[in-house]
């Protein structure tokens, strides 16, 4: 909250501007590290890398929405699980190496009280959860209707709590997909500027939704004052993210062992995670190709659509700094905190050398 406070009222400073422009280069390369990490996990066999680059191609070239990629890959795992399809089967892990696991051990001979599944229980946690989720949500649409900022903010938001699989990167590609094309909340590079601010804190990437929000707000405040609505905004974008993930976890807590031997559904977690590379590839590109060049084409060529880059706006000294980056991370293992201080430093350097304005 308070980085979105610095960058609402000085985000256009040059000074500011040169730092969030080292920044955004080492965030390219951390994201580019993200998806060749969770690609030697996730991509074991051919089949699991022809689903990464189908969910690739959908989500880039053809704007198929995040949500539905999920589904659709959760339904191919699911249903190669009741065939019995050895490509989509999960590692057995540490636990099936050593015998009964830890969790077992800490519990004691048997599952407390308090831990088994029960219809009453699952009934409570559900009404109390849904209530604090869903009535902030209902009386916004209500008193301010659908078109209002803040319920547009509301609803969208809880609609990515649904769909949270595959970790932060994975979800950021579809909120900068309808952040910044559906709803114009943000410009492309701010949407970066964001995702550099969330990588330097210390609490999950996900709390960039926080300035999303935020920005939002603030940029529709309608009679409240920008940092006030800004404020709320990024308050409910918050609430609405987190409030949902109580609701699984106490919902879906005491039904953990019973499901963990479920092969179609280790099948379909399997195949989510393939798909979760592709689209994060897909995050990489898409940051890529709008802090790397100055300038975009629209192609939208039924049933194609997508940005491609205008490759004579290349920026050489963006294009510089995100190789850089991206060496200092994968040839020299330099650490993450360090690597984004560095590009913020030559981000400011090169302000006052003029190579950038």
């Amino acid at each position: 909250m308070a980085l979105s406070y610095v960058y609402a009222a000085w985000g256009n400073v040059p000074v500011i501007v040169a730092l969030f422009f080292g920044l955004k280069a080492a965030v390219l390369a951390i994201v580019v590290e993200a998806v060749v990490r969770i690609g030697k996990r996730a991509l074991k066999n051919r089949v699991m890398i022809a689903l990464a680059a189908i969910a690739f191609v959908g989500i880039f070239f053809f704007n198929v929405p995040f949500p539905i990629i999920v589904f659709g890959a959760a339904i191919i795992g699911f249903v190669a699980g009741l065939m019995g399809l050895a490509e989509f089967e999960a590692n057995a892990g540490h636990a099936a190496d050593k015998g009964k696991p830890a969790v077992d051990d800490m519990l004691g001979e048997g599952i407390p009280e308090h831990a088994r599944p029960t219809v009453a229980r699952a009934l409570a946690v559900s009404a109390i959860w849904l209530a604090l989720w869903l009535i902030p949500v209902i009386a916004l649409l209500v008193t301010l209707g659908s078109a209002n900022v803040f319920s547009q903010i509301a609803v969208f938001f809880s609609k990515m709590a649904v769909v949270t699989f595959g970790g932060a990167y994975a979800v950021l590609a579809y909120v900068a997909q309808q952040a910044v094309e559906n709803y114009g909340w943000l410009k492309p590079g701010e949407m970066l500027d964001g995702l550099g601010m969330a990588e330097t804190t210390p609490g999950p990437l996900i709390m960039v939704l926080q300035f999303v929000g935020f920005m939002a707000a603030y940029r529709d405040p309608g009679s409240l004052a920008p940092m006030m609505a800004g404020t709320l905004g990024g308050l409910l974008a918050t609430w609405v993210t987190f409030t949902p993930c109580f609701l699984w976890i106490f919902l879906g807590a005491p039904f953990v062992e019973t499901l963990r031997g479920n092969k179609a559904l280790n099948a379909a977690l399997s195949a989510i995670t393939a798909a979760v590379v592709g689209v994060v590839l897909n995050l990489a590109i898409w940051f890529a190709i709008h802090s790397v060049f100055r300038e975009t084409v629209p192609v939208r060529a039924f049933p194609l659509s997508f940005d491609a880059p205008n490759f004579v706006t290349v920026d050489p000294w963006a294009l510089a700094l995100s190789i850089a980056a991206a060496v200092a991370i994968f040839r020299f293992k330099v650490g993450m905190i360090p690597t984004l201080a560095a590009s913020c430093i030559a981000g400011i350097v090169l302000y006052l050398l003029g190579a950038i304005s």
